[in-house]
């Protein structure tokens, strides 16, 4: 049995009675066997009683044993003086050493009882916190000092290699290199912010994630947990909402332009009639005015948007904007059959542009090679990229029914051009207002467009 339960509130009134009995039998014992003194013997009612009385009745207590065993002996005065003290003192070391070690147990054992709640309090929350993440929609991890995940919820699972082996354990290079930059930082830095940056998946797959992050210190160094969610589709979303936009707003420009020319059209009409019952036309004023109508038509049918040099542009990160297309282009191209060939280099130079403009005509591009590639047997567009002294180059070559005649191109309503037409005249419009440029490539099979993008050397070549 231990000593708690020896000395619990329950065996209090029982072991009171048993040492006040126990002190008056070794006072008769002592009494009647004058030549065996018995007065050590209190020693064990002093170890019954002293774990549950206060400090002032052990006192009491030991004096009473203490004057007992003096009362029995048959020694002279002096030396019963000796004896009292020295009783006292034996009686009083192991009561106050009984009473010191029940109080320190029942101490110790409270404390135990309130850490023992405190880590089970601390169990159920961590429990909680658990069921929490794990049940979490978002992708979280946490990132130890070398860059390994430490720790991963499903979601995160699913997110970076679904249905593969456990991503715990793992470097953190393979899936977000952000992340690996934040770990690599002086442990003295503390973090609490969000990035916008490039993820890839086991498989190879590139998403587009937005992270919440924050560090801290630990016993392991420096940990970084992280909140992920990839926001490809929302980017794919607005790309497709503004591409329409783009070209509602363009074919309002267009459609003026066109209203315009069916106006010169009917007046040439007109004298046109007018001319067709007189002899002698090119002498007629009639004639020459025809001329001019048609003169003026063929020069507003050629007319293109007006550059407005440095307005709204800056230094163009080209590789972030493509890893945007291929985020975008990427799931419609598989589930339609295209194979998409990415020949872009790692890491190119800045251009000069507008990086929503940009987006717009690389997606416009593509989309269009898409739906060129319909009929094909062979479908595959070629994303590549060339770096030239002045100029970035991007070329998309497919393998669809090519373009027979590309003179007309890049005319608004071109009678060759799919949907409302407007696509390659508003791209090279919008590539030529920050002076880049968009041709056509003539190809022995499919289409091939080449976007031209001057180089961003210094802040005063937007301004040149």
């Amino acid at each position: 049995m231990q000593l708690s339960e020896i000395y619990s509130s329950a065996n209090r009134k029982t072991f009171l009675m048993v040492g006040a009995m126990l002190i008056i039998g070794i006072a008769i014992a002592d009494s009647i066997t004058p030549s065996l003194p018995l007065g050590y013997l209190y020693l064990f009612p002093i170890l019954f009683m002293a774990g549950f009385l206060p400090r002032p009745q052990i006192a009491f207590l030991v004096l009473l044993c203490a004057a007992l065993t003096v009362l029995m002996s048959r020694f002279d005065l002096k030396p019963t003086i000796i004896l009292f003290v020295m009783s006292s003192l034996g009686f009083a070391g192991t009561a106050l050493f009984v009473s010191e070690i029940v109080i320190n147990r029942q101490k110790a054992l409270e404390y135990v009882h309130e850490l023992e709640t405190q880590i089970r309090l601390r169990q159920e929350t961590e429990g909680q916190l658990k069921g929490l993440v794990d049940s979490s929609p978002l992708a979280i991890i946490t990132v130890d000092a070398d860059g390994r995940i430490l720790l991963a919820n499903e979601a995160a699972q699913n997110l970076l290699e679904p249905g593969g082996i456990s991503i715990a354990g793992q470097p953190i290079a393979g899936f977000l290199p952000a992340l690996q930059a934040v770990t690599q930082q002086p442990s003295t830095k503390v973090f609490r912010t969000q990035i916008r940056c490039r993820g890839k998946r086991k498989n190879g797959d590139i998403f587009l994630a937005a992270v919440w992050f924050s560090t801290s210190t630990t016993a392991l160094g420096n940990i970084v947990s992280a909140i992920i969610v990839d926001f490809s589709e929302e980017v794919r979303d607005r790309e497709d909402l503004s591409l329409e936009h783009l070209l509602k707003n363009a074919k309002i420009l267009v459609g003026a332009m066109a209203h315009e020319i069916r106006n010169l059209c009917g007046a040439a009409l007109v004298v046109y009639r007018n001319l067709s019952r007189l002899h002698g036309m090119p002498e007629n004023e009639d004639f020459r005015a025809l001329g001019a109508l048609i003169t003026g038509l063929e020069n507003l049918s050629a007319m293109e948007l007006r550059p407005a040099w440095g307005q709204g542009l800056a230094a163009v990160e080209l590789s972030s904007v493509l890893d945007e297309l291929r985020v975008v282009i990427g799931p419609s191209f598989g589930e339609s059959g295209v194979e998409l060939l990415w020949k872009v280099q790692e890491h190119l130079p800045l251009a000069i542009g507008d990086r929503y403009g940009l987006l717009q005509v690389f997606l416009n591009l593509a989309r269009n090679s898409q739906r060129a590639m319909e009929i094909s047997e062979r479908r595959q567009l070629t994303i590549s990229s060339a770096v030239e002294p002045s100029y970035v180059v991007i070329r998309f070559e497919d393998t669809g029914v090519g373009i027979p005649d590309p003179s007309g191109l890049f005319r608004p309503f071109a009678q060759t051009a799919n949907a409302a037409g407007l696509g390659l005249y508003v791209s090279r419009a919008i590539l030529r207002s920050f002076r880049g440029d968009l041709q056509h490539e003539p190809s022995s099979e499919g289409c091939c467009f080449i976007v031209s993008l001057a180089r961003y050397i210094n802040a005063g070549d937007i301004h040149k």
